[in-house]
């Protein structure tokens, strides 16, 4: 009753993002448009669950020699379903996946699961059927979340520094200019980090103008000079700080103090969840305290994004 599918992309593309915008926890991150934009840097593996010759669930992965990920180009993965999914079908799905894939020499599974804040409706069939399949916990990172409903206020230093915003005459608003938000993001993590940007500021813009409803760029300027900026992925549930950062005038001024405040509290106060982003390193190993002590000053509280490796 259950079959398997590689996605094809000429034959599956209308089927596979149909599905997503129906399901019951997916997001526009699995949306063959943007899965695609990086689709020279991994060779796909994506699969399509059928369940009585209906769809009933989809696994963005990419395979790299003997090892199958839900998805190395991609936050979180995991297998989408929409609300026909129940616990015995997603125990299947896992059966019929490991005999699926080991004819095929792939030899162990690396699994992201889509963290709860995302779900549109429960959706963690997945997780028990990890645990029941000795999947074994792999990754931990922390992530920090505010219920917008039910905030916690602003701590003393962040409500100073946001007036102290004010005061300095700084203009939020909404912008396009990626490219020169993104070098100035690469700048910032050059001098602190080493290390670049995840994208680069022609695939931020590309993206941005793919998805101009999902991928929003908000910057602080002054003398219409951006020195600051927070580039947003939008979900249904979810307000996601996908980038943050700022010029060494930008954090003199106060600017990330204000801009944050300005979307918490202004912009999303209509969205269930405002996701400031990890403050781990080293696979969850390392926890950057100065960054998630500054998220928590807003109100934020930690979320997990774990992954898991199942050996077939």
């Amino acid at each position: 009753m259950m079959e398997i599918k590689k996605f094809i992309p000429e034959e599956d593309k209308e089927l596979w993002d149909n599905f997503v915008l129906q399901s019951k926890n997916g997001l526009f991150l699995f949306l063959r448009d943007y899965m695609e934009y990086h689709s020279d840097r991994f060779e796909d593996y994506s699969l399509i669950f059928y369940w009585k010759n209906k769809p009933i669930g989809l696994m963005p992965a990419n395979i790299n020699i003997n090892d199958l990920a839900s998805h190395n180009g991609l936050t979180f993965g995991g297998i989408i379903t929409n609300k026909k999914m129940k616990m015995s079908i997603m125990l299947q799905i896992f059966d019929s996946l490991k005999e699926y894939l080991k004819p095929k020499g792939i030899n162990k599974l690396l699994y992201k699961p889509i963290p709860h804040i995302y779900h549109r409706y429960p959706s963690e069939e997945d997780l028990y059927a990890l645990y029941i399949n000795n999947a074994g916990l792999i990754k931990r990172e922390v992530s920090s979340t505010i219920i917008i409903a039910d905030k916690i206020p602003f701590n003393r230093n962040r409500k100073r520094n946001t007036k102290i915003a004010k005061k300095n005459g700084l203009i939020i608003k909404r912008s396009y200019d990626f490219d020169t938000f993104m070098n100035l993001k690469k700048k910032q993590l050059s001098k602190t980090h080493g290390v670049n940007p995840t994208h680069t500021g022609k695939e931020m813009e590309y993206l941005g103008n793919k998805f101009t409803d999902n991928i929003k760029l908000f910057a602080a300027e002054r003398d219409g000079e951006m020195i600051d900026g927070v580039i947003i992925y939008e979900s249904k549930n979810v307000a996601h700080a996908q980038y943050q950062g700022a010029t060494d005038l930008g954090l003199e001024l106060r600017a990330p103090d204000l801009i944050l405040e300005k979307l918490i509290n202004e912009y999303y106060r209509d969205k269930k969840y405002f996701d400031l982003g990890i403050s781990t390193e080293d696979n969850g190993n390392y926890l950057n305290e100065g960054l998630i002590s500054f998220k928590e000053r807003f109100g934020a509280r930690a979320v997990v994004h774990d992954a898991y490796e199942l050996n077939l």
